[in-house]
C-alpha cells in the first residue's frame, strides 16, 4: 500500500495529508469559516457536473430541518473511470474526513456512501477504516473534543444501475425504490434523502474539501485555470504504454496527457466515459477544462487500429441496456441511434436520414429529464463529426441521397 502512495504525485488530491487533519483544524474553524474556504477555492463537483460545492452546501446549510443529510456519490458506473475506487481503496481518510468535514458544515449527523454494486469487496475494509475513526473520536459523539458534534457514516451497496449516479435516482435507490431520476425542483439541498435537506458530493470532491480546509481556498486555486480551479484526476486507460490514474492541473491539453501514459498513433481520444466526447488528432490541443472539454475523469485512447464505427456501437449498446425507460427521450432516442448505426453497417443508410438521427440527438440532449439521455448522444454525435470519412467510407459508403 506504501509503495503504490509513493508512486503517486500531484499537487492537490496527491499531496501531502496527515488522516484526521481537516477534521481537527474544526476545533478553530466555524462552518461559516469552511464555506468562506471553499469558495475562495472555487472548487466545483468533480463528478462531471462542475456545481459549485460551496453553493451547494451553503444553500444545505441554510435550509431549515431537523435532519440533515451527507451522500458521498461512490457509484463509480461511467465506463473508463477508476479513480475513484482508487482514493477509496489508497486514500479513505482524504474522502471520510471530507465527509465530516461536510456534516458538521451543513448540520448534519449521517453521511451515508453510496457504494458502487461492483465494489462489494471494498465494504469489509471500508467498515473497518470507519471503526477506527471512531476509536480516535474521528467518528461519533463530541468528534475531535468538539462539543455537539456528532457525526456517523455508512456504508450502503449500490444497485448495480448507471442511472443511479445521478444525484436524485441514487437517493431514490437508497430509499427502497427503483433508481429513476426525480422532477426537479425541489431539488436535494431542500428535499433530498427521506424528503430532508441533503449534499451530494462525489468522492473526488469530498478528497479536495480535506486538502482546502487545511491549505486553504488561495493555495487551491493556485493550480489550474481561472475558471477551472485545482487538479482533476484522470483515469486513463486504452491504448497506451501506461494507464492509471493520474493528477493533472485543469487547463493541461490531450496531447500533454497522450505525452504523459506514453500512447502512439493516437488516432482518437474519448474524454469523459462513454458519455463523453470524442476527439480526433486535430483537437488533442485542447484543454481538459470546464471551459472547454470538461470530464468526470476517463480518458479513453483509441490507435490508429480501432474501428471507430465499432466504438461507437460498443458505447450505444451499453446506453440502450442502462436506460431507465423513465423519459421518451432517452428511452426512444438511444434504440433509434444504435438502429442508425446497424444500418451503416449494412451499407443501408442515407445521409438523409442521419441528419434527422442528429437531430433527435440534438433534441435528447435538452428534453431528456436527466444527465443519461442528456449525455448519451454526446458519443454518436462527435463520432460522427469527427470521424466521418471513416464511418462513411468504403463498405460504410451511402445509398440514395449521399
Amino acid at each position: 500500500m506504501e509503495k503504490i502512495k509513493k508512486r503517486r504525485e500531484g499537487k492537490v488530491i496527491f499531496s501531502e495529508y496527515t488522516r484526521g487533519a481537516g477534521i481537527n483544524k474544526l476545533k478553530e474553524f466555524s462552518r461559516e469559516d469552511v464555506l468562506f474556504e471553499l469558495k475562495e477555492s472555487g472548487l466545483k463537483g468533480r463528478g462531471g457536473a462542475g456545481f459549485p460545492t460551496a453553493t451547494k452546501w451553503m444553500l444545505t446549510a441554510a435550509a431549515k430541518s431537523d435532519k440533515k443529510f451527507v451522500i458521498c456519490n461512490a457509484d463509480e458506473g461511467e465506463p473508463g473511470t477508476f479513480k475513484d475506487r482508487v482514493l477509496l481503496t489508497e486514500y479513505p481518510e482524504l474522502v471520510f474526513d471530507g465527509m465530516v468535514i461536510a456534516g458538521y458544515t451543513i448540520g448534519a449527523k449521517l453521511g451515508i456512501v453510496y457504494l458502487r454494486g461492483e465494489y462489494e469487496y471494498l465494504m469489509k475494509p471500508l467498515q473497518d477504516y470507519l471503526q477506527v475513526m471512531k476509536e480516535d473520536n474521528l467518528l461519533g459523539n463530541n468528534i475531535a473534543g468538539v462539543t455537539g458534534f456528532d457525526f456517523d457514516i455508512n456504508i450502503v451497496m449500490g444497485s448495480g444501475a448507471y442511472v443511479c449516479g445521478e444525484e436524485t435516482a441514487l437517493i431514490e435507490s437508497l430509499e427502497g425504490h427503483r433508481g429513476e431520476a426525480r422532477n426537479r425542483p425541489p431539488f436535494p439541498v431542500n428535499t433530498g434523502y427521506m424528503g430532508h435537506p441533503t449534499t451530494v458530493n462525489n468522492v473526488e470532491t469530498l478528497a479536495a474539501v480535506s486538502h482546502i480546509v487545511i491549505k486553504g481556498g488561495n493555495w487551491f486555486k493556485k493550480v489550474g485555470t481561472d475558471k477551472s480551479t485545482g487538479s482533476k484526476l484522470l483515469s486513463i486507460s486504452g491504448d497506451c504504454n501506461k494507464p492509471g490514474v493520474y493528477e493533472v492541473p485543469w487547463g493541461t491539453t490531450i496531447q500533454e496527457v497522450l505525452k504523459l501514459v506514453d500512447a502512439k498513433d493516437t488516432k482518437a481520444v474519448q474524454v469523459g466515459g462513454a458519455s463523453g466526447i470524442c476527439l480526433n488528432k486535430t483537437q488533442f490541443d485542447r484543454t481538459i477544462s470546464y471551459e472547454d472539454v470538461a470530464t468526470g475523469g476517463s480518458i479513453m485512447i483509441f490507435n490508429e487500429n480501432r474501428d471507430m464505427l465499432h466504438i461507437l456501437k460498443n458505447f450505444m449498446e451499453f446506453f440502450v441496456e442502462e436506460s431507465c425507460g423513465q423519459c421518451t427521450p432517452c428511452r426512444i432516442g438511444n434504440v433509434k441511434m444504435l438502429e442508425g448505426i446497424e444500418m451503416i453497417e449494412r451499407n443501408d443508410y442515407t445521409f438523409s436520414y442521419i441528419n434527422k438521427l442528429k437531430g433527435l440527438a440534438e433534441t435528447m440532449k435538452v428534453a431528456s429529464k436527466c444527465g443519461l439521455g442528456q449525455s448519451s448522444p454526446n458519443p454518436f454525435l462527435s463520432i460522427i463529426e469527427n470521424f466521418r470519412e471513416e464511418i462513411f467510407n468504403g463498405s460504410h459508403g451511402g445509398r440514395n441521397g449521399k
